[in-house]
């Protein structure tokens, strides 16, 4: 029987790849994003027998359970869950809105909780499946100027650590992956901040490629609970978080060079 990969974020950068990916290695793959016309036209050429294409508000649990359901209709059960969504608002505390804050945590926390929770409640009755939620390096360290991005990642970043050992009790796996910066259109927006500097201080960004690896060896492979990509870039934030003294160097030191790989990518443009 085949398995099932239900994936947020599918119409766009590293949700999009890994939805064809999936698709090209004969998964059912069921596709959401809130932004149907980019979704339809990167599914137009599917097969619908083996695909479930849906519009998903990932901050709305109800809707949630509607297009969970209509999933479990179609294929049986959901065996893999890919919490992909996800959103970002550069901008240092001053400047930042009260309404940038319900954004960014609707969507990025919400939504994973949601979904690790509606489709977690799914797999306990098979007594399996895999959930795997992105986080970023900026919920293993804060991040500044992106505060509020920041926090969100430590937040779906820890949410997935402490319920990992709870639904592993029921056959259920669970894993985070920590990604730095990624070439997607999430990159772009942040060139024009000043304040996401420190986001491009790493030697060159990674690839959706990347995460693909990430995914099907860490995760469904290895069983990894904890993924940060690139690894060194991982230590360096775990560094950064244990020793806080050492992290606000670090930041000082790494703003420095970001400036400049931001400067140099805006040119490239």
């Amino acid at each position: 029987m085949k398995k099932t990969v239900f994936i947020t974020g599918s119409a766009n950068g590293i949700g999009r790849h890994l939805s064809e990916v999936f698709y090209n290695q004969g998964f059912n793959v069921v596709a959401t994003d809130f932004q149907m016309d980019k979704l339809m036209s990167q599914t137009q050429h599917w097969q619908s027998a083996n695909t479930l294409v849906e519009q998903l508000n990932v901050t709305d649990s109800e809707h949630w359970q509607r297009v969970v359901q209509k999933a479990i209709q179609k294929f049986g059960k959901i065996d893999i869950l890919l919490n992909v969504a996800g959103v970002i608002t550069p901008g240092f505390v001053a400047d930042f809105s009260l309404k940038d804050i319900d954004y960014q945590i609707d969507i990025n926390v919400k939504g994973v909780m949601y979904g690790t929770k509606i489709i977690a409640d799914e797999m306990m009755k098979i007594g399996e499946g895999h959930i795997i939620n992105f986080a970023s390096l900026a919920g293993v360290a804060p991040i500044h100027g992106l505060a509020l991005y920041s926090a969100s990642k430590f937040a779906v970043r820890g949410f997935s650590l402490a319920v990992r050992p709870e639904l592993k009790e029921k056959g259920i796996q669970v894993s985070v992956i920590c990604p730095d910066l990624v070439n997607t259109n999430m990159l772009t927006l942040q060139l024009d901040y000043e304040a996401a500097a420190l986001t491009f201080s790493g030697n060159k960004p990674l690839k959706v490629e990347d995460m693909e690896k990430a995914v099907f060896h860490h995760a469904l492979g290895k069983k990894q609970v904890e993924i940060l990509v690139p690894s060194h870039r991982g230590f360096t934030a775990k560094l950064g978080n244990f020793f806080p003294s050492i992290g606000f160097w670090l930041t000082e030191t790494l703003t420095k060079k970001g400036l400049k790989q931001q400067a140099a990518m805006k040119k490239q443009r």
